[in-house]
């Protein structure tokens, strides 16, 4: 809103400050300050007003060290998280473009349907919440809204940056009055995305099909079923991770980090031909979208860090989760995510591991057996005695190395 209003004055008055606007850095540096205050200023008030309505947490002793001394904390704690990321994004963002358009979308779709399941779990008094059916069905939809968003929206496009003599020549001049001369091809409608480690990391899923030439609907086609994969697994795993105080949030602002610097790296046309990667045009402005995810979830973390004063329940992980994916799906880089949420890679396998195990030797010694002590891993080191503090802040440190490599990928192929 901001955004636009300043645009028009720029144009139509002499008021000076207004091209302020006009820069990303600017607009994404107000966003971070107004998402963490909210999150902390309304933040208390949104407890209260859960406790109020004696909305908490119901927990199930499952012999945890600390577990039931959670019992009865406010959860539905992620309307804090979204109230803080919509309102810097209404205000700072520019809502005519269609990247933003999509996270608004993502956000308050996947952010419903966690509302929705803690609310059947609060109010409702059953403790399985919405069916699981109904929370892939969403999350399925979200991942085809996405795609089929990539496929058909004329302005989404990428740009190689390129050495050709067809290549179309930019020469861009500085602030400090030198320029610099990059090469692009035209803008391209084409399901491409960047594959790590590899010299000319660009992967075009129409490869799969070597007999397709000139139609690449079936390229797309590969997309859309990519999309809904990666919006429902790292939607569950981020859901996984969110299990011991301030797992989750630090998790993934640290992801949020990441993905904002590799959004406005992508939307800038200098650092995408420095780096090497593909040219996303109009991406940068998810920067701004990303910064205010990063300081609503660090603003969260104020009342979320050991010992919790909220939980962020379904309405928040879920959230987080497809926002990560989808972000990650609008840049390019959703093959990073592996590297990336090496944290949530990590939590869900040992879930599908510990489950599958169990179900194995069940079969065939007639008794089941456990690789873990307990699943998702966080819970196993609880079982084994680590204080809930210290196994919180080795996930972050080794959420820190992975942001790391993530961001070395990019030059290292």
């Amino acid at each position: 809103m901001f955004y636009h209003i300043a645009e028009w004055l720029s144009h139509h008055t002499n008021l000076p400050g207004m091209g302020m606007f006009g820069y990303i850095s600017f607009r994404g540096a107000m966003a971070i300050i107004t998402a963490l205050t909210i999150a902390i200023a309304f933040g208390i008030k949104i407890i209260h007003m859960l406790q109020r309505r004696q909305i908490g947490e119901e927990v199930r002793n499952l012999g945890l060290e600390g577990q039931l001394e959670k019992r009865g904390t406010p959860t539905m704690g992620g309307l804090i998280i979204l109230l803080s990321i919509l309102v810097p994004t209404v205000l700072f963002c520019d809502l005519s473009n269609v990247y933003v358009q999509l996270m608004i979308v993502a956000t308050v779709w996947l952010g419903l349907i966690g509302f929705l399941d803690d609310y059947i779990k609060v109010f409702r008094k059953n403790k399985e919440g919405l069916n699981g059916r109904f929370k892939i069905v969403g999350q399925v939809g979200l991942g085809l809204i996405i795609g089929l968003a990539m496929w058909h929206c004329d302005d989404i496009t990428v740009r190689r940056t390129v050495r050709t003599d067809d290549a179309e020549k930019i020469v861009m001049t500085e602030r400090n009055g030198s320029q610099q001369v990059v090469y692009l091809t035209p803008a391209e409608k084409q399901a491409l995305t960047t594959i790590p480690f590899v010299k000319g990391n660009e992967f075009d899923y129409g490869d799969i099909f070597p007999f397709e030439k000139d139609d690449h609907t079936w390229s797309w086609v590969v997309y859309v079923l990519a999309a809904i994969f990666i919006v429902t697994a790292v939607s569950n795993s981020a859901n996984l991770t969110d299990g011991l105080d301030g797992l989750a949030a630090g998790t993934s602002a640290t992801i949020g980090v990441v993905l904002g610097l590799l959004a406005y790296f992508s939307g800038n046309i200098i650092y995408a031909n420095y780096l090497g990667i593909m040219y996303i045009p109009f991406s940068g402005e998810l920067f701004v979208y990303t910064c205010a995810f990063v300081g609503a979830l660090v603003g969260f973390l104020w009342y979320n860090s050991f010992p919790a004063q909220v939980f962020m329940g379904d309405t928040g992980s879920l959230a987080i989760g497809g926002i990560i994916a989808t972000l990650a799906l609008l840049i390019r880089k959703e093959l990073l995510l592996p590297v990336l949420c090496g944290i949530f890679l990590v939590e869900s396998l040992s879930v599908l591991v510990q489950v599958g195990w169990f179900k194995y030797t069940k079969r065939k010694y007639g008794e089941g057996r456990r690789i873990l002590l307990m699943a998702p891993l966080h819970h196993h080191y609880q079982k084994k005695g680590y204080f809930e503090v210290k196994i919180v802040t080795r996930f972050w440190i080794v959420q820190l190395l992975l942001a790391a490599i993530t961001l070395v990928t990019l030059k290292i192929r």
